[in-house]
């Protein structure tokens, strides 16, 4: 093993390491170093080290350079610069969603040569990009990690692995969920979990979209984009029957999931801190703590913890240790959950997955 990996980060934003509106106090932001980051996970983790950082935005990469201790000759405008520069063990691409697809393969065919690339949620704009990105990081021998973060959490690896055992619910039947609107920008962490648990892939999808998106106010937007509220059902290829909410703004939702199996039920709601799980029991339902979980999932404990998490997975991966716990495969499965959505809205049908090959190329613009 080596004594320092190399690290290098793509985008100078919010989740690269400067905070975000609406999850960080607004003074601190664009201003102070925030944990809950690409770059707070490097500095919490051993033997991995951030040494370059790339941007387009000249002010910005020089206010991240300065926060986060990134030496002059470390800064670069572009990433194509920095890829050309250095020799990098993992690379985070932290830019908006319709970048990464160039962003995650220029990384993987570059002279940078990682073998890890740690990209942003969502994967990408559209189910193609999606692929290509799986495939290009496959051809170059690259590991993929999709940084949806809930993955990265004890209590939610524990809780999937009894779903998945069969030993805390039985067979899944049912799932309801609500979260917050934007589809892409937020309600791919829903969407994730959900597979997550499940371990399953839409199958058939039908959606409603609102057209409403809060971050055009919240977030000072500066482009027009498609992403926006909605939701629908899904019936997945294990035959579980879901709901979900994506419409409501911001101070108003909660991440909810309500799960009804053959031999219990389980309600998870993230942003009240409360899991609570019931076992069918002679025809009854009743109450029991969760096994080998100590309270409930909450964004102060878990979400801020989960990128050093994320982090000590990418040093994992790099000392051949592990297996990757956020694939780009498993992260297309939430996209194209999404994508049928939009489709299935403005065509007033149902959506099959597997998309066919031109809704596979259906773009949803989004940050």
């Amino acid at each position: 093993m080596s004594d320092s990996y190399r690290a290098g980060i793509i985008g100078t934003g919010g989740i690269a390491g400067m905070g975000i509106l609406g999850m960080h106090e607004e003074e601190a932001i664009g201003t102070e170093k925030i944990d809950a980051s690409h770059a707070g996970g490097y500095e919490h983790t051993d033997d991995i080290e951030l040494v370059a950082v790339a941007d387009i935005d000249e002010e910005k990469l020089e206010t991240f350079g300065e926060a986060w201790d990134i030496p002059e000759e470390g800064r670069y405008v572009g990433h194509e610069s920095m890829l050309a520069e250095e020799d990098l063990d993992a690379v985070s691409v932290c830019t908006p969603s319709f970048l990464h697809h160039d962003h995650v393969v220029d990384t993987a065919r570059s002279a940078a040569d990682p073998e890890v690339i740690w990209c942003e949620k969502p994967i990408a704009s559209s189910v193609t990009d999606a692929e290509r990105m799986v495939d290009v990081c496959a051809e170059t021998d690259t590991e993929l990690v999709i940084n949806h973060s809930f993955r990265f959490t004890d209590k939610l690896r524990t809780l999937h692995d009894h779903v998945q055992k069969g030993d805390l619910l039985g067979e899944v039947r049912s799932v309801s969920t609500q979260f917050r609107m934007e589809l892409l920008r937020n309600s791919t962490h829903l969407l994730d979990t959900l597979v997550y648990l499940l371990d399953a892939r839409a199958e058939q999808v039908s959606g409603y979209i609102t057209g409403e998106n809060e971050a055009l106010d919240t977030l000072s937007a500066d482009r027009d984009v498609d992403d926006a509220g909605g939701g629908g059902f899904v019936v997945m290829d294990d035959g579980t029957f879901t709901t979900i909410d994506c419409t409501i703004p911001r101070e108003e939702s909660s991440m909810t999931l309500n799960v009804i199996g053959s031999e219990g039920k389980l309600y998870m709601n993230n942003d009240d801190g409360e899991w609570r799980y019931w076992s069918l029991e002679d025809g009854e339902h009743v109450e029991r703590p969760i096994p080998e979980i100590d309270g409930s999932w909450t964004w102060e404990d878990d979400y801020q913890r989960s990128f050093a998490n994320a982090a000590g997975h990418v040093r994992d991966l790099l000392d051949g240790n592990a297996t990757n716990q956020s694939t780009g495969e498993e992260a297309t499965r939430s996209l194209e959950i999404i994508v049928g959505f939009y489709v299935s809205h403005y065509t007033g049908g149902q959506v099959s997955v597997p998309l066919d090959r031109p809704l596979r190329d259906v773009t949803i613009t989004s940050w």
